[in-house]
């Protein structure tokens, strides 16, 4: 249960309404929300990584779910199923993340790796040498520092969930996860501002 009261959709300030829409997920905005100068921010940073990065979407997915395991974040680990599963990643390995098996049979080695890149970075605060060359001779520069800063991010953001009660909304809608994973939602018009 929510250790604050969600903000009213309502009476929410103008900032929070404008990420409000009957596809999205509502309860983090209003929860989030509260940080009314910060909340729309945060929100286009993860639209960002979820939707602009070069990484592709199945091993960042691979990277959200185990920090999320790792965190105990329900609400993320909930949201993300879905966004993983319609980037690709299979039931059995989204189960083995669950079992928190990360040396399941399911996963190729640079699954292997992005999973063992996500447990240092939460359990270490770090990554050690060994898992950083081998991510070096698997991605490029850029996509290194996007799946850490992906899994960075969703870490931050399970501990607030966490911190704050954010209760479970149930998975996004599979429609939802697509537009995700193809950065639809970056590209929403954004309405006029007046000046």
């Amino acid at each position: 249960m929510a250790r604050i009261p969600y903000l009213d959709p309502e009476r929410a300030p103008e900032s929070v309404k404008r990420l409000l829409a009957p596809d999205r997920p509502q309860k983090i905005a209003l929860l989030f929300g509260h940080a009314e100068s910060n909340w729309p921010r945060l929100a286009e940073l993860l639209l960002s990584i979820l939707g602009e990065q070069q990484l592709e979407s199945r091993l960042r997915e691979l990277g959200i779910l185990r920090v999320a395991k790792l965190r105990e974040a329900r609400y993320e680990w909930d949201q993300h199923v879905a966004i993983a599963t319609a980037a690709g990643v299979r039931p059995e390995q989204i189960e083995s993340i669950a079992k928190g098996e990360i040396g399941a049979a399911c996963f190729e080695p640079r699954e292997r790796l992005v999973l063992e890149a996500a447990t240092e970075l939460v359990r270490d605060a770090n990554v050690s040498d060994a898992t950083m060359a081998g991510l070096s001779r698997a991605l490029p520069p850029r996509q290194i520092v996007e799946l850490l800063l992906a899994c960075g991010v969703y870490e931050a953001l399970a501990k607030l969930m966490n911190a704050l009660g954010l209760d479970p909304e149930g998975a996004v809608t599979s429609a939802f996860a697509e537009q995700v994973n193809r950065g639809d939602l970056m590209r929403r018009p954004q309405p006029a501002q007046g000046g």
